[in-house]
């Protein structure tokens, strides 16, 4: 799973941002199931997505300080 950076993420508008933000909640509960199951081959995943969430909330919050 590649990381999306924070140039790419502050291009994007707030609601799409939100939206990513929701599915990688939803994706990073899938992963840690899969994890505990013993499925997941890249647990380097897990990783990528918590920080991927938290440069999404570090946008959000950088946004909603400005407005």
């Amino acid at each position: 799973m590649k990381a999306r950076k924070a140039a790419d993420l502050q291009s994007l508008t707030t609601e799409e941002i939100e939206s990513f933000l929701k599915e990688s909640r939803e994706s990073i509960v899938r992963l840690r199931f899969q994890n505990t199951l013993g499925q997941l081959h890249d647990t380097s995943s897990i990783k990528t997505m918590r920080k991927d969430i938290a440069r999404m909330e570090t946008i959000l919050t950088l946004r909603k300080k400005t407005n």
